[in-house]
């Protein structure tokens, strides 16, 4: 039968650990210092906005519509073709005050008709207006990240009840890791965070989620039928014999949200390049952050019950 990774491999994951630890930790604080400084770029979910989906029965090229747009007092535009480019369908975002969305509808269709267009009412179609005013973009940012913390920490309490509490806080902090380098990538390219991005980090969460769940199922069994050998070589041992069933799950899911990147559209791009970058970090912190966390706070543990023994002594 054929292995995509031998049942005989004994890779030294533990043996790395602080190595990759120290890594992991650059990388968020280098999140933390981008958050600080440059800050995410909301869309208008969070913002306030407006989204508007349009479609011509004659070609319309984009560069027309934004500058049509952007002559008639439509600023900071965003501008993304849907479908094949021959379907001349667009989805066009804008920021503005709110007295500055009112009537949005109406006042693209005049823009459209202007002089220099060539445009009638019956040469395009106005599909969909969707307005988000700035208290209630306040509002959605807020659910958005508090929604990422609830979820957090009914995870901390759901992996500490299946297992013990020494294994909650290397699972949330894996999620954390995942979470924040996410974030980060997103400011570093300056990516639109929206609504869709966080339900994508709240999909990552429990995607990374199952597979630190695998390998502590694999390190409780082995802790079983091994109580001989050490807590660290166990967790090695483990590690090594989820190695196959974690790189072909991931490989396939990527496959999956490559394509969806690839041929999915705009309007899907965002969720599955979020979901692309989540699936390799929470592979990674699965391996490198949770193992390498729950094997510091047992030898804390131990060292505690070490020193209340010779206390007692």
């Amino acid at each position: 039968m054929f292995e995509i990774i031998s049942k005989k491999t004994n890779i030294d994951f533990v043996g790395k650990r602080y190595f990759f630890l120290m890594l992991s930790l650059l990388v968020i604080l280098a999140s933390c210092v981008l958050l600080a400084t440059k800050g995410l770029n909301y869309g208008i979910d969070f913002t306030g906005g407006a989204e508007v989906q349009l479609k011509f029965n004659k070609e319309f090229d984009s560069e027309k519509l934004r500058s049509t747009l952007e002559k008639n007092q439509f600023k900071n535009l965003v501008l993304q073709q849907l479908g094949e480019s021959s379907q001349n369908e667009y989805l066009v975002k804008f920021r503005g005050e709110e007295s500055d969305l009112q009537q949005v509808g109406p006042r693209i269709e005049k823009a459209l008709e202007s002089a220099g267009t060539g445009l009638g009412k019956e040469n395009f179609e106005i599909r969909r207006v969707d307005v988000v005013g700035p208290q209630a973009g306040s509002e959605l940012r807020k659910s958005g990240f508090l929604s990422i913390f609830y979820t957090l920490l009914c995870i901390l309490i759901y992996v500490a009840i299946r297992f013990d509490y020494r294994y909650g806080p290397g699972a949330v902090a894996a999620l954390i890791h995942d979470s924040m380098i996410t974030v980060g990538i997103f400011i570093l390219i300056q990516k639109e965070f929206s609504l869709q991005i966080v339900a994508a980090i709240l999909t990552i969460i429990g995607y990374s989620n199952n597979d630190t769940i695998i390998v502590y199922d694999r390190i409780r069994e082995t802790l079983k039928a091994y109580p001989n050998r050490s807590f660290n070589e166990n967790v090695n041992r483990s590690i090594n014999e989820t190695l196959s069933r974690t790189i072909l799950t991931s490989a396939f899911t990527l496959f999956v949200v490559t394509a969806l990147m690839i041929f999915g559209g705009g309007v899907i791009h965002d969720f599955a390049f979020t979901m692309f970058i989540g699936i390799i970090v929470g592979t990674y912190s699965s391996i490198f952050i949770a193992s390498p966390i729950l094997i510091f706070i047992t030898d804390l543990q131990n060292k505690k019950a070490k020193v209340l023994k010779t206390a007692k002594a």
